[in-house]
């Protein structure tokens, strides 16, 4: 499922038992202590809707949801709309809930625990909180979960980040019935594949599947009886997951990463996690990654200057070219401290060490891949009660 925070790596506060705010515009609520009566399954439109959403993908696909109340022949299509979604925290943080609002649609605070005897359908898009058997089967037509992705390639919570970030030139969106306790392995009720634009980020290709997405939902909700009989099961070949991305994603490895690879990652996480790099031991944010047909190729260096890792100023561009694997990435801009152009970075850190008889020149103009420490497993012994460390321990055995 694709998840809130557009896959960061992120947790929600725990809520405890809320009580369920219900702002009920137009429908009959069942008072409590009095038993609800059962509807009738309706068996064609208009449907009454539980949407649950929470970030700005998911706000994308309501506001495409919502005012399409009606098919192109007249006829309603959705009675009922509702929104469950996370108690306002950081109004920033929750467009859902503040679209719905502006919108007037009702809306519900998770978690939910009112029973539904009322709506048809749930929608799920971008939730990233796993609802319960019991929520899913009181729904006639069950709960469907609108995910960024042809699956069962990249289930999890960010498909979009690692699209972008593995090269994938097609993707998609996928509609899934959604099955308890696990993300992502519902049945197919309808499926779209797409082209990856050329150079596009994350934020962009959100737009696209998620206007694509959309459209594929009203299709799906026209048909809904005819298509959650014929639901077909994800492949269980091509599977691959999708976790949420990290800090420790963003440090560029300037011996093993193509610039091919370090332009798919910075558009894929760039406008969130910055990349990063380390210099002199000290940490610097890569920003404004030039594309690769605009970074000069008719230079001449010397073998030492070749060496992954290696900075170079091109004054021309004002441009911070740095040698990867197979050629060289370009900065407009960098953080050390501070926010810096190129040439303010050159001036200010590197000039010095560029001049003639400078003996640490090649250190000091070289970016170093980050190595994280490597923590040592420690355990007890059972015959002395001492601590070992179980990472020298194989070491000695295996030599021995």
């Amino acid at each position: 499922m694709w998840s809130p925070a557009l896959g960061l790596a992120c947790t929600f506060p725990r809520m405890g038992k809320i009580a369920n705010r219900l702002f009920c515009a137009g429908r009959p609520v069942a008072q409590p202590g009095k038993e609800c009566r059962r509807r009738q399954v309706r068996t064609a439109p208009p449907w009454r809707i539980l949407f649950f959403g929470t970030d700005e993908f998911a706000q994308r696909v309501l506001e495409k949801l919502h005012p399409s109340r009606f098919l192109k022949t007249g006829k309603m299509l959705v009675e009922q709309l509702e929104v469950v979604t996370l108690p306002a925290i950081k109004s920033a943080e929750l467009p859902v809930r503040k679209y719905a609002l502006m919108s007037q649609i009702p809306v519900h605070d998770w978690p939910y625990f009112a029973s539904n005897d009322y709506f048809d359908v749930g929608i799920i898009v971008s939730f990233g909180n796993l609802l319960s058997d019991t929520l899913i089967q009181q729904f006639p037509y069950g709960i469907l979960n609108l995910h960024p992705s042809v699956l069962p390639r990249w289930r999890g919570p960010a498909p979009i980040f690692h699209t972008l970030i593995h090269g994938d030139q097609v993707t998609g969106v996928t509609i899934i019935q959604i099955r308890p306790t696990r993300f992502d392995v519902g049945p197919i009720v309808m499926q779209q594949e797409c082209a990856v634009p050329p150079r596009c980020t994350t934020d962009e290709l959100g737009v696209i599947l998620a206007e694509t997405g959309a459209e594929m939902l009203l299709l799906t909700l026209e048909s809904l009886p005819e298509l959650i009989k014929n639901t077909k099961e994800q492949s269980k070949e091509g599977i691959t997951f999708a976790p949420k991305i990290n800090v420790g994603m963003s440090w560029v490895n300037w011996q093993e990463q193509t610039r091919e690879e370090i332009d798919q990652l910075y558009r894929a996480i760039g406008s969130r996690i910055p990349l990063r790099t380390l210099w002199m031991d000290k940490t610097v944010k890569l920003l404004h990654l030039v594309d690769v047909r605009e970074i000069p190729v008719s230079l001449a260096f010397t073998p030492e200057q070749l060496a992954p890792g290696t900075i170079h100023f091109h004054k021309e561009s004002n441009m911070l070219l740095v040698r990867c694997k197979n050629g060289w990435s370009g900065f407009k801009r960098v953080v050390l401290k501070k926010d810096l152009s190129a040439a303010d970075f050159y001036n200010g850190y590197l000039h010095p060490y560029f001049q003639k008889g400078s003996k640490v020149n090649q250190m000091a103009t070289r970016f170093q891949t980050y190595k994280p420490e490597r923590k040592t497993k420690a355990k007890l012994s059972k015959r002395t009660g001492l601590l070992l460390d179980v990472n020298n321990l194989n070491a000695s055995i295996w030599c021995n």
